[in-house]
C-alpha cells in the first residue's frame, strides 16, 4: 500500500461486529471508500470466513488495505497471514499501528473488539491509513518474506 488508500474492505465475526460498524463510520468520514464483507450481525459465526474474505481482496489486489475485528484480534491475525502477500499486523497500541506501516508496509489493520476500545482503534486505525511505509532498508526484509512466501508456496 503506497500513499493512503483508496479502498478499505472490512470484516469481523460476531465479537468484533459493533467496533467494526464504528470503524467503518470513521473511514467514511476520512473520504475513503468502505465495503463491509461481513459479519452483518452479532449472531456467532466462524471468523476465519471472514479473515479470508478480505484477505483475498488483499492478496488479488482488488483493495488496497482492509481491516479485521474480532475478539483478541488473534484468530483474525494467524488467518489474514495465511495469504500470498498479506502482512496483518495486531494493532495493540500506537507504536505498532505506526510500525506495523512504516516498517513493515503492513496491509491489514487487525483489532480485538474485547481488547480495546472503539476510540483507541480509530486512532490507531488512522494512523495506520495516513502512516506511509518508509522503504529503503525494510525493503530487503519484505524481500526475504516473500522469499519464504514463495518457498512455502503461497
Amino acid at each position: 500500500m503506497s500513499g493512503n488508500p483508496r479502498r478499505v474492505v472490512f470484516g469481523s465475526d460476531h465479537a468484533g461486529y459493533e467496533m467494526k460498524r464504528f470503524l467503518i463510520e470513521v473511514v467514511a468520514g476520512m473520504k475513503i471508500e468502505a465495503e463491509d464483507l461481513g459479519a452483518h450481525g452479532t449472531s456467532s459465526v466462524d471468523y476465519p470466513d471472514y479473515a479470508e474474505a478480505v484477505a483475498k481482496r488483499i492478496s488479488n489486489g482488488t483493495a488496497d488495505v482492509g481491516v479485521l475485528v474480532c475478539g483478541t484480534g488473534i484468530g483474525m491475525d494467524i488467518t489474514a497471514n495465511k495469504f500470498p502477500g498479506v502482512r496483518a499486523a495486531l494493532l495493540y497500541d500506537d507504536t505498532t499501528a505506526r510500525c506495523a506501516r512504516m516498517h513493515n508496509d503492513a496491509n491489514i489493520a487487525v483489532f480485538g473488539g474485547r481488547t480495546m476500545t472503539p476510540q483507541d482503534a480509530a486512532r490507531r486505525m488512522r494512523v495506520f491509513l495516513e502512516e506511509p511505509y518508509e522503504g529503503e532498508r525494510h525493503n530487503a526484509r519484505l524481500d526475504k518474506i516473500r522469499a519464504i512466501e514463495k518457498k512455502n508456496g503461497k
